[in-house]
């Protein structure tokens, strides 16, 4: 079991969701949910699609360094506390989502059944590819798949 103490290091702080990665149980689920508040409040922001993407290209790269900085100082790659890539992942498997609290609980059910399910090629990168990049880039692949799909379920509700 981590410390909290971990949380009075910012770069910490940032990579387990504010405290949200030391959860005992499901400390993916719990980061995720960092992820939609943060989602909530850009939306609340209304901005373009473009500063959006923008937004959470600059997470992905912050986020490179924070997992591969907390990893480091862990002695461990890609912790369950580690759940920046969570945010991350949820976030862009929103980029595209209508807007709505029904949106943003499927897709928040979407990107944890491909963040934990690891299809190909996702289980393949998390188990091969090390480091901060390795960490992040297979929940961004996962939000891709939950994006995906997401796209999918929506344009079939526009058949109904």
């Amino acid at each position: 079991m981590l410390s909290a103490s971990l949380l009075k290091n910012p770069i910490h702080a940032l990579s387990l969701g504010f405290g949200t990665g030391l959860a005992p149980k499901a400390p993916g689920t719990f980061g995720t949910l960092v992820g939609v508040a943060l989602y909530w409040l850009l939306c609340s922001l209304q901005l373009s699609l473009t500063v959006y993407i923008a937004i959470t290209v600059l997470c992905f790269v912050l986020g490179v360094w924070l997992c591969g900085y907390t990893a480091k100082a862990l002695g461990v790659h890609d912790h369950p506390a580690i759940v920046w890539d969570e945010v991350v992942g949820y976030l862009i498997t929103m980029t595209f989502a209508p807007s709505g609290w029904l949106w943003m609980l499927i897709g928040f059910a979407l990107f944890r059944l491909f963040d934990i399910w690891k299809p190909w090629p996702i289980r393949v990168i998390d188990r091969s590819v090390h480091g901060g990049f390795g960490i992040m880039f297979d929940d961004v692949l996962a939000g891709i798949y939950a994006a995906i799909v997401l796209a999918l379920i929506f344009s079939g509700t526009n058949y109904l």
